[in-house]
């Protein structure tokens, strides 16, 4: 391997390393923001927290690989024209053609790995982020209860707040429940309740000693009673019906090929695609990079970036016109990622004339 390109692969390595760092820690920092949201407000449990980022991360590392690496390329081409080494290369009988080999040489293992995690890590991580979600949503009511919080039961417009329970949250006490029904408000106050699982998977939460006010709306009438026991039903079973609850994202690649539905075809088409993007985006840097040392050193960048933030929409587009029946997988990938490599040549052709002059 030549000086040359032991270099380009060396600094464009080192330059990725440090833009894919960059980008995962804030990526991360935005993620378990709204995570930790997510968890203060019930909707999924803080013990889930550190597992779903794992694997939101995995399916984030295809777009952050090609992002960095497309920087790490742009700045790299950039920083040898600033620095006026483009100079020391032509004059020793290389063009900007030249470094199409090198980047490549750095590109493709990168590309192999979002290959990977695209086809079959993704859709695995996707499918451990569903189940996640899935058996938070199909615990009991009150192993979900924070004394002193209060919580809305899952899919029913009920409230309902604890003031103490027991550490295996398997009875509770003082005990408040709002809900709406037929167009009545109804509100519950317990000393103490407890769990009781149904044949049919209805969980009912059974309180004791306590009252119910029965208020109707629009009329200020009201009832209320007493009671000594009650069952107030705070979810449905949620089992029936696991295999609906994944989409397209969580299935394998294999699965997805071998059902051949429109939704299938689109979600492959966008695997497919972010391989070929890696490869297009770091090849296209090249041309984007060449500048004029004499002129501004950021109009070249900010169409660079709009050029990137563009070509990962036209992968959603694209997968949004497969998934209709516009076009098929096939002749979609053909077009973009064809279409783009097929410009980056010539652009590339166009500035190595013009280094020559």
């Amino acid at each position: 391997m030549s000086l040359f390109q032991r270099s380009v692969r060396s600094e464009v390595t080192s330059n990725a390393s440090v833009v894919f760092s960059t980008l995962v820690i804030v990526w991360l920092s935005v993620l378990l923001v709204r995570l930790l949201g997510e968890a203060a407000a019930g909707r999924i449990g803080a013990d889930v927290v550190l597992g779903i980022a794992s694997f939101s991360l995995i399916n984030a590392l295809p777009t952050v690989i090609a992002v960095a690496l497309f920087v790490a390329v742009l700045t790299t081409v950039t920083r040898n024209y600033r620095d006026s080494e483009m100079v020391v290369w032509f004059a020793s009988g290389l063009s900007l053609k030249s470094w199409v080999r090198p980047v490549l040489l750095a590109v493709l293992p990168a590309a192999a790995l979002v290959g990977v995690l695209t086809l079959l890590a993704s859709p695995w991580s996707q499918k451990q982020i569903a189940d996640y979600r899935l058996r938070f949503e199909q615990r009991s009511d009150v192993s979900k209860v924070t004394p002193g919080q209060f919580l809305e039961s899952s899919g029913i417009d009920r409230v309902f707040y604890v003031e103490s329970a027991t550490e295996a949250l398997d009875k509770i006490n003082h005990i408040f429940a709002r809900w709406y029904e037929n167009g009545r408000l109804y509100v519950l106050l317990s000393g103490s309740g407890e769990m009781e699982d149904h044949p049919n998977g209805d969980r009912f939460m059974v309180l004791s000693d306590g009252s119910r006010l029965e208020l109707t709306q629009g009329t200020g009438e009201f009832r209320l009673m007493q009671f000594e026991k009650y069952g107030v039903r705070m979810e449905r079973d949620l089992r029936d019906g696991d295999g609906d609850h994944l989409g397209d994202k969580a299935r394998t690649s294999v699965a997805l090929w071998q059902d051949g539905d429109l939704g299938a075809m689109g979600e492959l088409f966008r695997r497919l695609s972010l391989p070929l993007l890696t490869i297009n985006l770091a090849l296209f840097a090249i041309p984007l990079g060449a500048v004029n040392p004499r002129r501004g050193k950021s109009g070249h960048t900010i169409i660079a970036l709009l050029f990137a933030l563009a070509y990962l929409n036209l992968v959603n587009l694209g997968k949004a016109w497969v998934s209709q029946g516009l076009l098929s997988a096939g002749l979609m990938l053909l077009a973009l990622h064809g279409g783009v490599a097929l410009i980056s040549g010539l652009l590339l052709r166009w500035r190595a004339r013009l280094g020559r002059r």
